[in-house]
């Protein structure tokens, strides 16, 4: 930590904690981010990330968070270095005559696909477009703009609670950007972990996104293009801490894969990721007295819609620390 104490400090270098930290700094604060794991750790690093509200809790401003983040997104586009990319894809169901789903609302006007222009096994569909995010090129795009407002990164051991975040900094408010860490950093016990574990392969030339239903709650095929490399997925496991890579589940992953889209058979696969989304019945987003004059400001519990709610979010903890800060 640098001697002078900044104004807040964030714990938390995942996708939340960034953004957060970039909201304050253009609200003129001096801020510091404290994470156990640099950003490529982060469960961030792990999403797909397709813009789309998904296993989020069920809140009045989640519209709102997505919407705000939705345009930045669009704006960051325009930058080839962001690792942003507005996308066309198909989002599938099992069943006929099915609703747009819930995460494709917002992107824009979608189109009800031809069943020829489905993969096999899948009955309906939609097309859209929407931003994905390639996510290790995003937390270096995002890491670059901490550093370039003058904001500093800081790694360290893992926090046993809330108290010792008080301890370690003077900053008069902390914002927690935590993610499932805050089931134990607060502790939260609403916080439920769910597992997702993805593949990550040589592109073999997709240009479009692709989300397909299964028949198993706990699983989901999906593929996301990001350059030379796509990333393909998933599972949904509620409960399930484990970071371990299960072998058979990424085989699985690759065959689903390849059944929807048949350039994916046999692609390279250049890395396997787990991550554990922080899933509760809502986001807390919200400031609590520490003591002292001091606050802290919670902004965890997206769920599998971090990115999505990202910026949205971050606008709220810098506008609740401006007001705290007076």
């Amino acid at each position: 930590m640098t001697e002078a104490a900044p104004d807040v400090l964030v714990i938390g270098a995942g996708v939340s904690g960034l953004s957060s930290a970039l909201a304050l700094l253009g609200a003129g604060l001096r801020v510091t981010v404290y994470a156990a794991r640099p950003p490529h750790l982060t469960t961030s690093a792990v999403a797909g990330a397709l813009w789309g509200r998904h296993l989020v809790g069920a809140d009045e401003r989640v519209a709102r968070w997505a919407d705000l983040t939705l345009g930045r997104l669009r704006e960051l586009a325009a930058d080839p270095v962001s690792g942003v990319t507005e996308l066309p894809g198909t989002a599938a169901s099992l069943d006929h005559d099915e609703p747009p789903p819930e995460f494709v609302r917002g992107a824009g006007t979608p189109v009800r696909c031809q069943p020829a222009d489905l993969p096999p096994g899948y009955a309906s569909g939609w097309r859209y477009t929407a931003p994905v995010v390639t996510m290790p090129s995003y937390l270096d795009y995002l890491s670059g703009q901490l550093a370039s407002k003058g904001g500093e990164l800081h790694l360290g051991p893992p926090l046993g609670g809330l108290p010792q975040a008080l301890a370690r900094s003077a900053a008069p408010v902390i914002v927690n950007c935590t993610g499932i860490g805050a089931r134990d950093l607060v502790p939260d016990p609403a916080l439920v972990p769910v597992r997702g574990q993805v593949v990550v392969v040589a592109n073999p030339g997709l240009s479009e996104f692709f989300v397909g239903e299964r028949e198993h709650p706990e699983e989901s095929t999906y593929y996301f293009p990001h350059g030379a490399t796509a990333l393909l997925g998933g599972t949904e496991q509620a409960g399930n801490s484990d970071l371990r890579p299960d072998p058979v589940q990424a085989e699985r992953i690759v065959q689903a894969c390849a059944l929807a889209e048949p350039r994916l058979a046999g692609a390279m696969v250049l890395a396997h990721r787990v991550g554990l989304r922080p899933v509760r019945p809502a986001v807390r987003l919200e400031a609590q007295p520490a003591g002292d004059g001091r606050f802290v400001i919670h902004n965890y519990g997206h769920g599998g819609a971090g990115v999505t709610l990202s910026w949205g979010c971050a606008q709220d903890v810098a506008e609740a620390a401006v007001r705290l800060l007076g």
